[in-house]
């Protein structure tokens, strides 16, 4: 069951800036944010001829892109991007186009329009001049994830170039992530700013587990985006930022 709360305490930030969805089970988050991120998308369907859907990579939203996959959408009508990518050719196994195509993209959702970030023959910085070609129609929902390091898309802690990134104008950038544990072997990427999350009508953020709770009433208590980069997801003005949470 969800079970909406207030952010952390000892912080002076609005109240409404932040909601917790906690759930029992497994089952009952991916459920919930299934329903959550399909009827934001109904509602923008209705307001607009079509709409747009931001989503991360990783194995923690898979499963909720599975249960979004049956939702009965005019999925035709909905435009569906990266919040960041590696910088790896979408039908590599290890990117988050990949992720995207085999648990969301089928079923129901097979008929919807994907824009990956990368494509044969395009250098990162084409790469990303078409990111932000198509970010002129701003996202509908951003579905976020944060990592063990409290990084969010591919901004992370002590990162090279954060502060350019947090500061752009423009919705993606080109991000270098050496020295960055979390980033893994993939240290070229590209990554969504503050300035691509500004617009979106609906924020999520999908975690698991204790330890990702603990992190996340760290994350809570300050707003300093450079300790932890996933502090962008409630800083940066505009939509409040739905954590959907299970144990």
């Amino acid at each position: 069951m969800s079970t909406p709360q207030p952010p952390a305490a000892g912080t002076d930030r609005d109240p409404g800036s932040v909601r917790l969805h906690a759930y029992d089970s497994e089952t009952q988050w991916l459920w919930g944010a299934a329903v959550s991120i399909s009827s934001a998308l109904g509602r923008s369907l209705q307001e607009r001829p079509r709409a747009r859907l931001l989503l991360s990579g990783g194995t923690t939203p898979a499963p909720v892109y599975t249960a979004l996959s049956k939702a009965p959408l005019e999925w035709d009508r909905i435009d569906v991007a990266l919040v960041d990518e590696r910088w790896l050719m979408p039908d590599d196994h290890d990117s988050n186009a990949y992720l995207v195509r085999e648990s969301l993209l089928q079923r129901n959702a097979a008929g919807a329009r994907f824009e990956t970030l990368t494509r044969a023959g395009r250098s990162i910085e084409e790469a990303v001049a078409t990111a932000n070609m198509h970010a002129q129609q701003p996202a509908d929902v951003v579905v976020l994830g944060m990592g063990e390091d409290g990084h969010t898309a591919s901004l992370f802690p002590r990162m090279r170039d954060l502060d350019r990134a947090l500061a752009s104008s423009t919705p993606y950038v080109a991000a270098d992530a050496s020295g960055c544990p979390g980033a893994g072997q993939w240290l070229r990427r590209i990554s969504l700013t503050p300035a691509g999350l500004r617009p979106a009508h609906t924020r999520l953020l999908l975690i698991r587990g204790r330890k990702k709770r603990e992190l996340l009433d760290r994350v809570l208590a300050g707003d300093d985006a450079h300790e932890f980069p996933a502090r962008i997801a409630f800083t940066t003005p505009g939509a409040p930022l739905h954590v959907h949470w299970c144990p």
